[in-house]
Formats: structure tokens, sequence, C-alpha cells
């Protein structure tokens, strides 16, 4: 896709760690907080973008969802489009709304909304699996559901299953996991946006419940709530000085041909092709951990570090904040900062922009110029069924 820049001109996100707001009321936050920011009215948007993955089963709206949460928010007319692509929603709205910017005179809204805390725990599991292959869940829940899994998850069985593969493989310790979990929460302590705001020691981490496998409670993203929204403007929109601007956006997605990580470096290689830097030019990275496992291996498959180099880097420091090399989820990632399905590519887009426009604080990544967002979601047979990657640069 072509490399002239998309700006983001404002951004806006719910606080992750409440249970207590409606899909609806979560929506007009996110959009109301990123239309002040871009200094916008909903009236002169060009189009609307919207992504979901749980609405049909878990809040009783099938079809029409952005329409249907943003139908009092004043658009006016605008058209909404929907995205549904489970876990990487928000990252394929996000690059479609690069697209639509490219060739509009007017801004573009993407938004991602989830609401996942129900009080119905197996509907928010079936909900969350419905980025499975219908006839695949059925047997993955016949092979995978065993002693070792008391999640009652197939997709942290599978989880669980890649991190043994890993470790086995590439020589990474529990303590290096269980230090990627550490930064994680530490990271998410300094956001007042995300789910877990409260640091804890690989002590505890190792402590944990267990999940599935050698996944402890705390090395696991959970159920969480919430929304997030950016305004975009191509390059034939009123220009803004300073904003950060998208410079890249590429996609896959999966057909069970190979394996997921596998996916992830044949992507991570068209991305690396299409923006014309390298894994070695960015300062940060905002990544799909919905384990910390998964944080490890997914920078090594994306290039980012050498095969088993990623573990010993994490548990040196080297990837905090304030650390010798590329910092890792600034925000906390899925572990710390949360996984609200559809909203998750957009709060990572959200991160990074931030961060650009030095507003993270305590969190702030000093002199960080580049970066790139990572997003998936859904599983075929193994493969990624979505792999989004944008790459994001200080205005």
């Amino acid at each position: 896709m072509s490399r002239s820049p998309v700006a983001v001109l404002g951004t806006g996100m719910t606080d992750l760690s409440r249970r207590d707001l409606t899909p609806d009321g979560m929506a007009h936050q996110a959009v109301a907080e990123a239309l002040g920011d871009a200094g916008v009215s909903a009236s002169d948007l060009s189009l609307v973008i919207s992504s979901n993955a749980t609405g049909g089963r878990l809040n009783d709206q099938g079809c029409i969802r952005g329409q249907s949460w943003l139908r009092k928010a004043g658009l006016a007319g605008v058209p909404v489009v929907n995205v549904d692509n489970s876990c990487a929603g928000g990252s394929s709205a996000l690059h479609l709304g690069v697209m639509a910017a490219l060739t509009s005179n007017r801004p573009i809204l993407v938004l991602g909304v989830e609401k996942m805390w129900t009080g119905n725990r197996a509907e928010t599991l079936a909900g969350i699996e419905d980025g499975l292959p219908a006839d695949y869940r059925a047997d993955m829940h016949d092979r995978f559901i065993a002693d070792e899994n008391p999640s009652g998850s197939v997709l942290m069985d599978l989880n669980a299953r890649w991190a043994a593969l890993y470790m086995r493989e590439r020589g990474a310790t529990i303590e290096q996991v269980a230090a990627a979990a550490v930064k994680a929460r530490r990271n998410a302590a300094l956001n007042p946006l995300a789910q877990i705001q409260q640091a804890i020691s690989l002590e505890e981490v190792l402590r944990s419940p267990q999940v599935a496998g050698v996944l402890t409670r705390a090395m696991c993203s959970s159920f969480c709530d919430g929304a997030a929204a950016a305004v975009l403007a191509g390059p034939d929109a009123a220009a803004v000085d300073g904003a950060p601007r998208i410079i890249g956006s590429v996609a896959r997605s999966g057909n069970g041909a190979i394996d997921y990580h596998e996916r992830l470096e044949e992507t991570a290689a068209a991305a690396w092709d299409e923006f014309g830097f390298g894994p070695g030019d960015i300062d940060m990275v905002e990544l799909h951990d919905a384990t910390s496992p998964e944080e490890l291996y997914a920078l090594e498959s994306l290039g980012l570090f050498a095969h088993g180099e990623a573990g010993p880097a994490t548990l040196r420091g080297d990837t905090a904040i304030g650390g010798s090399g590329l910092t890792v989820n600034p925000s906390g990632g899925l572990v710390g900062r949360g996984h609200p399905l559809g909203a998750t590519g957009i709060a990572q887009l959200i991160e990074l922009a931030n961060q650009f426009r030095g507003r993270c604080g305590a969190r702030q990544v000093r002199g960080a110029r580049l970066g790139i967002t990572v997003n998936t979601g859904g599983i075929i047979e193994g493969d990624a069924a979505f792999v989004g990657i944008h790459a994001v640069a200080g205005g």
C-alpha cells in the first residue's frame, strides 16, 4: 500500500478497567474525545468504520452495530461501515481507514467497541472462540480440553502449546516469560486507562493460578470492556502540523496453509519491504501479546529479535521503558492494558500517537520517532486469520 502519510488528527479511549459502561456509552465517549482532540465535528466526517467482535452473541446486536451504538452521536447521515474480524477488528478497521483517507478530502473515523463482561463467562468464551471456523472449533474442543487446561478455553490451550514449543526450540526459560508479564504490568501501572494498574513481581507471576500448560493467570490477557477511536486525514484533507502519521499499512489473511508464526514472518517481510525500513529502525512496538510467551515468540517471528534472543533481552530489561533496546508495549499490551477485542488494534495506534505527542507521562519513551503496531485475529487450523501491521511516525 502507498506510503503516503495519513495524519492521526485525534484519539479517544475509555478506561479499560471499567465494567459498568454500555457499548453505546463507550462508543459515544471514545468518539467525542477523538473528535474533540482532532478539532472536527461529526458532520465533518466522510466515513466511519466501526469494529466489534462479540456484539451479536453478547450484546444482542447482530448487525448494524456501529449505527446502533452511534445513532445519538450526531453523525447526521455520515456512512457507517461495520467490521468484524475477531481480535484483529481494530487493525482491520484501521487498514480500511488508511485506504479511505488516502482518497478523501475529509476526515475518516475508525472506532472499536467491545463489551465482554456480561456475567456469563461461558458465553464470553464462546464469543471469543467465534474467531475459529465452526468445524475446527468443535475439533479443538474434542482434542484440547484436558486436565492441564483448567481454563476451559481452547485458545489458551493453543497458546500454551505454542509456549511449550517456543521454550523447547528456542531455549527460553519460564523466568524470561514471567519477565515479560512483569514488564507488561509495570507499564500498565503507569497507564491511567489500563485494565490492570498494579505492578507484580516475577515470583507472583509464577505463583499465580494455572490457566493452561505453563501459562499462569498473570501471563494472560483477560476479558475486557472498552472503546477506542481515532480521526484520520489523508494528504488532501486539512494538514495539521506535528500530527503523528501512519506511513504504512500491511495486512495478510491466513487459510491454514502455514503456522501462525510463519504467517507473522510472512507478513513482517511484506511490511519491511512496503515500509522501506527494517526492524532495526523502529523505536517502539505495540504487539499482540495475548499471552506473555507469545510476546517473545512474536518478537522473534517479526524479525525484531533473532531466534532465542527475545527472552534474555526481556529478562535483562532491554525492552522496558528506558531500556537499552526496542521498547515493547509501553501501554502494557494486551496482558496489562487490556484486550477489548475489536478495539485493540486502534488502542495500539493510540499509544504510539500519544507517545509521539509527548502525552504519556511516566511511561513516555524518550526520543522515539518510529514505531509499529501488530494486531492479529482469528485462528484457522493453527494459522492466523488476519495480521495487520501499521507503521507510525512522529509528526
